[in-house]
């Protein structure tokens, strides 16, 4: 991207982004958005994505569960929405998207240019961080077009707070 962000001009509400994924630590980068938003006057934007089925489109399955996917990216975006005006009095803007993961985060961002921050939370596990962090801090960090803060997912509620 070669164009200035609007988010980072005067009089513009900047946005924070969260993923909103089935991961255990996906809570805690919800937290960490909503309590920061809610300190710093920002918005928040909330992205569901379904992934796009790999089977093919044989009398009509291939809908049906795109369509299942995508309920159930609707269904997490409403609990996310949910923890985000308990934890901070917001209410967050809900996206959902259908495809890639990692492709969907960078068009969103494109196409909203208040986005300023993207919170994305670590896993704990072996199989490392997670697939969209592990993306992100690799070769692609050095050009990403905002900001990426990382919350790792062991930190308690009370940590997180006092970070946010």
């Amino acid at each position: 991207m070669v164009k200035k962000r609007r988010s980072y001009e005067t009089g513009h509400r900047p946005k924070f982004l969260a993923v909103v994924d089935d991961s255990e630590e996906c809570a805690k980068a919800i937290r960490f958005a909503a309590r920061r938003c809610a300190r710093v006057g920002a918005a928040m934007v909330l992205l569901g994505v379904a992934q796009t089925p790999e089977h093919e489109n044989w009398l009509g399955v291939g809908k049906v569960m795109q369509a299942e996917a995508e309920a159930e990216a609707e269904k997490r975006l409403d609990e996310a929405a949910a923890a985000v005006r308990a934890l901070a009095g917001l209410e967050p803007e809900k996206v959902v998207r259908t495809g890639d993961k990692a492709d969907e985060l960078v068009k969103l961002i494109e196409e909203d240019e208040d986005i300023s921050l993207l919170v994305l939370a670590a896993g704990t596990g072996r199989e490392g961080p997670g697939p969209l962090v592990s993306a992100l801090t690799g070769k692609s960090s050095a050009s990403f077009p905002i900001p990426v803060a990382i919350v790792p997912g062991h930190l308690e509620d009370e940590e997180i707070d006092a970070l946010a």
